[in-house]
């Protein structure tokens, strides 16, 4: 509490005299704690939210585009949700190819139900563990540990593991890459990463759907150049 003195004049018969005025200020310590309430709770909303990525590491994979034949899958991210993909490799025998890129989508039973398949094997051992996590009958640093040494003996010793490349192009949202990754942890991928799409990739999709925007600048201009002739 505090109060505002008021000096009393001198002199004057007649003037009344005055009272102390007194302000309490008591309520005013509810309002800032309030206020600072208020301000640390907005500032917690405001907090960065982000995800894990787990990309592999360059002494596993010293040329991060070149992954096994038998066991990769590319990703290719188009326009309005669209989600291409061709397994194993690709050369210049199969950029005319409409065959040779497969549609799916980014539901349950499409993009999950292909990793599933690709997957299968060392996605039901790391389900396990997630049970045994979930019901504390191991701890995390043991679950990531275990998770690490099923996903390194699919990759190295059975090679049975999935390589996923995930190429997004400039037509595809923020959106359809981050459903891509969440597919990568529901899944349990243990070998991805994003990877710049190559010149033949956006002709193979410009083959698949005759849509231009997915050519590079040269590529749409030796298309017209060539449609001249």
């Amino acid at each position: 509490m505090a109060e505002v003195q008021v000096k009393e004049e001198k002199g004057g018969k007649n003037k009344q005299k005055k009272q102390h005025l007194r302000v309490d200020f008591t309520p005013m310590v509810d309002m800032n704690m309030l206020l600072i309430t208020f301000f640390m709770f907005c500032t917690t909303l405001l907090k960065p939210q982000t995800m894990n990525l787990n990309m592999p590491s360059k002494e596993d994979t010293p040329n991060p585009t070149k992954a096994r034949a038998s066991t990769a899958v590319t990703l290719l991210l188009g326009e309005n949700d669209e989600l291409f993909y061709y397994l194993g490799e690709i050369d210049s025998t199969r950029y005319n190819d409409k065959t040779f890129l497969e549609t799916t989508d980014y539901s349950p039973e499409g993009l999950r139900k292909l990793l599933l398949e690709k997957n299968k094997g060392t996605y039901e051992l790391i389900q396990d563990l997630k049970i045994k996590q979930k019901n504390l009958q191991i701890s995390d640093s043991t679950f990531y540990k275990e998770v690490q040494k099923i996903q390194d003996e699919a990759m190295k010793v059975t090679k049975i593991a999935p390589t996923v490349m995930i190429k997004a192009t400039e037509k595809s949202t923020y959106k359809n890459l981050v459903d891509a990754l969440d597919e990568m942890l529901v899944t349990n991928i243990g070998t991805y990463a994003i990877v710049d799409i190559a010149e033949g990739e956006r002709y193979l999709l410009y083959t698949k759907t005759g849509n231009p925007d997915y050519l590079s600048d040269k590529q749409r201009s030796d298309l017209a150049k060539n449609a001249k002739k």
